[in-house]
């Protein structure tokens, strides 16, 4: 009876770890959101890495985080690194990578820690009847772990919220400027 319920045991974690090593190498998320503001309004939020802090979801996660900046002031070569004790926050850097003003921004993410990965953030602006759809997405390699990870979190679920929050908080500030 032991030896068929670890022949069980085995299984399942065989099987488990097959399903996560036959999931895509390369992720994909996004959310999209129709600002009433002009491109360029928007995408002066978004090449100035030091305006992210009126912003951006994850601002509010430590009240202690370290902020440094480096590089031209906005745009390609401009960069925003970041350290916290609150593993939530962790550490990494943002550097922008392309600039298109003002319909598209690219950002190469190397998180630190808690865990160690490059992605890609790239910002997408559609000038739209007398507004702005606005696409933030991420993207980029999925090493087997995170496919693992994947099997048990919906990252998309996870990190599109945060999409959403950042997006609804851009869209208040943007179309506030806008107004005025």
């Amino acid at each position: 009876m032991l030896t068929v319920i670890l022949t069980l045991i085995v299984l399942v974690i065989a099987g488990v770890l097959l399903v996560a090593a036959f999931r895509p190498g390369h992720f994909r998320l996004q959310r999209t959101k129709t600002i009433a503001a002009a491109a360029d309004v928007i995408y002066a939020e978004l090449e100035d890495l030091r305006r992210w802090q009126k912003w951006s979801p994850w601002e509010d996660i430590d009240p202690e985080l370290r902020r440094t900046y480096s590089g031209p002031a906005t745009g390609t070569g401009s960069v925003y690194a970041w350290a916290s004790d609150n593993a939530k926050a962790g550490q990494g850097r943002m550097t922008i990578t392309e600039a298109r003003v003002p319909n598209k921004l690219v950002i190469r993410l190397d998180f630190i820690k808690p865990i160690t990965a490059t992605n890609t953030a790239e910002f997408s602006l559609q000038p739209q009847n007398g507004g702005t759809v606005v696409t933030w997405a991420m993207y980029g390699p999925s090493p087997f772990m995170s496919r693992l990870f994947g099997l048990i979190f919906n990252m998309d679920k996870m990190i599109g919220a945060d999409f959403e929050k950042g997006l609804s908080r851009l869209k208040a500030l943007t179309e506030t400027r806008a107004a005025a």
